[in-house]
């Protein structure tokens, strides 16, 4: 071979040997950061190539997907979007994930290894594997009948089953249509800049992500505190309580929305009844901060990250409180105390259960896009924040308060509901509008599991007087959830 062809097949292998280092370079060493760069669309493009897997309402599909015509194949799309958007979050071509559409994209998008059926192949031939599915614990009857009753008021309902935490119904209003920003262009920025731009924040999840002051819901932990620490016998026995009650450390005078006086030493049943908060205020100081955290945290507070698998907001009892004017405030759910509508549902679910708190979950399980399951979610037990005994006594007590006390706009004609009312004040000096609450539980008959505990929040009330507020506007919201799961 000539001088001049060695020195070509020499140029040439060297070419290939860059040729060959800067591959490597850039598919081994730069392949993450090219990956992650904004400007690949490579990922985007796959992602919405295919339909998405569905979320699934009592079986049936509560989303779908559309051909949208431009390079990003297909778009969601939701039946019944206000309906459900509390439960199935969005999913948009512009903006991004939330809520289940967010922690389950990669069983909806096909991207989990468990879907393919030859993982070995499927990686081999890079084939697109369908979207799966994901099953709700939702009871539809039951977030119809909660998206209902809110209307057009600001508040949320949380309802869950007590026996095994399954979630009934998660509604949050006011609500919006995810059908609305979806897709990309100009209509998916202006459906999403009005949302956001919306003062009463339309996609806000009240019932998962908003923590208000309980008010005098809270009286029924305060309750068990009482009855598990042995302070009170049983809640038939009369309490040193004077009216009004003032705490060692202040000269401020705890009082009672009533003028009479009935709350003074009335029993815990007789207090619950009628919602003293001279009574529950003392009862906490004397149960003391230690007791009154054991049995919060017992419920579900404090909390540091709670998923259903979606994240829920942490809710509060302050722990360290040295003051007593400020524990006596916490106890009637005042000062820092701060609950989601779920952690209050919680609660009520943990008393009609007999004192067994079970994990609230919102999905049974995923499956393949040909139905075959890839994992279920069963049921898990969180705690017995009281014994059986202490519970029956206080679902005796929170009976009373439907018969014959502040939440008789709860009764379910044949059934036994217990429930407890609370107005929450708001804002400095009690200036804002108050919260109006109302926790409750059903069952058919006296010796019947109940299937149902649910807790109601109305931020935009017109209440006026404590606890009757309560009873008169988020009483009739819970009483029609509790129906529509009795009747199913």
């Amino acid at each position: 071979m000539s001088r001049t062809g060695r020195r070509a097949g020499l140029f040439c292998l060297v070419l290939i040997l860059l040729l060959l280092a800067n591959a490597t370079r850039l598919q081994v060493f730069q392949a993450k950061s090219l990956d992650d760069n904004a400007a690949n669309r490579r990922d985007v493009i796959a992602r919405y190539s295919q339909p998405r897997g569905n979320i699934l309402v009592a079986g049936k599909p509560v989303t779908g997907s559309r051909q949208s015509g431009g390079p990003l194949d297909y778009q969601r799309t939701y039946t019944a979007g206000p309906l459900y958007a509390p439960v199935t979050g969005f999913s948009s071509q512009t903006y991004g994930n939330t809520l289940l559409e967010g922690v389950e994209d990669q069983i909806l998008t096909g991207q989990d290894s468990r879907l393919s059926t030859n993982a070995v192949w499927d990686a081999i031939s890079r084939a697109t594997v369908p979207g799966g599915n994901v099953w709700t614990t939702i009871n539809p009857k039951a977030q119809q009948a909660a998206f209902n009753g809110l209307g057009g008021k600001r508040g949320a309902v949380a309802a869950i089953e007590p026996a095994t935490g399954r979630i009934l119904a998660l509604a949050s209003t006011p609500s919006y249509d995810p059908n609305g920003i979806t897709g990309t262009g100009p209509a998916t920025v202006t459906g999403w800049t009005r949302l956001t731009a919306d003062s009463t924040q339309p996609m806000l999840n009240r019932a998962l992500r908003q923590t208000y002051p309980p008010g005098s819901t809270f009286k029924v932990v305060t309750l068990a505190a009482a009855l598990q620490s042995g302070l009170y016998s049983g809640i038939d026995v009369p309490t040193d309580s004077p009216n009004p009650y003032t705490p060692k450390d202040t000269d401020h005078a705890l009082t009672n929305e009533s003028a009479s006086d009935a709350c003074t030493n009335a029993t815990l049943d007789y207090a619950l009844q009628v919602s003293c908060n001279t009574v529950f205020g003392k009862a906490g100081v004397d149960v003391g901060e230690q007791n009154m955290v054991r049995t919060a945290e017992a419920f579900g507070f404090n909390q540091s990250q709670q998923t259903i698998p979606v994240g829920v907001a942490r809710s509060n009892f302050d722990t360290g409180l040295t003051s007593q004017a400020f524990l006596a405030l916490s106890s009637i759910g005042q000062y820092d105390t701060a609950a989601t509508p779920l952690q209050m549902a919680e609660v009520a679910a943990a008393v009609a259960n007999n004192g067994t708190l079970m994990r609230p979950r919102l999905l049974d399980k995923v499956t393949r896009g040909d139905g075959a399951t890839v994992q279920t979610f069963g049921d898990r037990r969180f705690g017995q924040p009281v014994s059986a005994s202490v519970a029956g006594e206080i679902q005796q007590a929170m009976v009373n308060v439907v018969q014959n006390g502040t939440g008789t706009n709860a009764q379910i004609p044949g059934a036994v509901v217990g429930g407890k009312t609370g107005t929450a004040q708001n804002g400095v000096g009690n200036s804002g509008t108050p919260y109006a609450w109302f926790i409750s539980y059903a069952k058919p008959s006296a010796s019947a599991a109940a299937p149902v505990a649910v807790a109601v929040v109305i931020e935009d009330s017109d209440a006026n007087r404590a606890d009757i507020s309560g009873g008169g506007l988020a009483a009739p919201i819970a009483r029609a959830v509790m129906q529509a799961v009795l009747s199913g």
